[in-house]
């Protein structure tokens, strides 16, 4: 992400009636998403739209360094779909669900090559914080890129999102959150978050030092020593490894530091 707000979420759930819509921009080979002129929500490369055009969103895929096969990832905010497009193409074991509060998000899809709804892919139009307020024992894996016009919206950054995240996960599961380094509210969002992970999180900040992405498990699966192997998994493809390895290394490197 660069210093434009750059993320793959809906705009806050609590934005007034007839806020910006979302409209998209081509520029040769990349479509992005925005919401205004100056913010670009999500990026896409027409000559391979199921890339991960950013960094943070590769950054987002290290979870696959404690658990490289999950059997459900729910995803809040679909923006431009890249996390879900990559995912559904490289897990092919995993259930994707992605939950977006904005049906004008969603009708744009169609434009950034999401995939159709299916037997292990659906894009659900709810409000994430009643949506997580209800799930318990549910997901594997959990991202929170929750950045509208105004920011992460106040319902999806509280103490109790967070708990309910919490309890929405499985044993062993993880919560992967996207946040503005420089932003007023950083460390409180990241005290949140600890009051119901306690230590078994930890922080990675992309090179231009604008996202701070967290990583936090329902048990002790970030301290497994074979995340630091750098071994690809047998359930991860070739195509999807070059991809990720560069930051992956990146996150090894903090994950050595601990």
């Amino acid at each position: 992400m660069s210093g434009l707000r750059l993320s793959a979420d809906s705009p806050p759930s609590d934005a007034p009636a007839g806020g910006p819509k979302p409209f998209f921009r081509d520029s040769g080979a990349r479509r992005t998403l925005h919401f205004t002129e100056k913010e670009i929500q999500s990026s896409m490369s027409l000559l391979n739209p199921d890339a991960l055009d950013l960094e943070y969103t590769r950054m987002m895929m290290g979870f696959v360094l404690f658990n490289p096969a999950p059997r459900r990832i729910l995803m809040v905010g679909l923006g431009g779909g890249s996390l879900p497009k990559f995912c559904h193409r490289y897990l092919v074991g995993t259930e994707i669900e992605v939950i977006e509060i904005d049906p004008d998000v969603i009708a744009l899809r169609d434009a950034f090559m999401v995939p159709p709804d299916d037997a292990r892919f659906r894009v659900i139009q709810a409000d994430a914080a009643d949506y997580l307020r209800e799930a318990e024992d549910h997901a594997d894996v959990i991202f929170l890129d929750g950045f509208g016009v105004g920011g992460i919206p106040d319902a999806l950054c509280s103490a109790e999102f967070y708990a309910d995240c919490f309890h929405a996960l499985r044993d062993d599961g993880i919560l992967v959150i996207n946040f503005h380094v420089n932003h007023p509210g950083h460390h409180e969002y990241m005290d949140r978050v600890r009051a119901s992970f306690g230590s078994s999180m930890f922080e990675v900040v992309d090179d231009d030092m604008t996202n701070s992405i967290v990583f936090a498990c329902k048990g002790g699966l970030l301290d497994d020593p074979a995340a630091t192997s750098l071994a690809r998994p047998a359930s991860i493809p070739k195509d999807a490894w070059r991809q990720l390895m560069p930051t992956l290394r990146v996150i090894d490197a903090t994950l050595v530091l601990r």
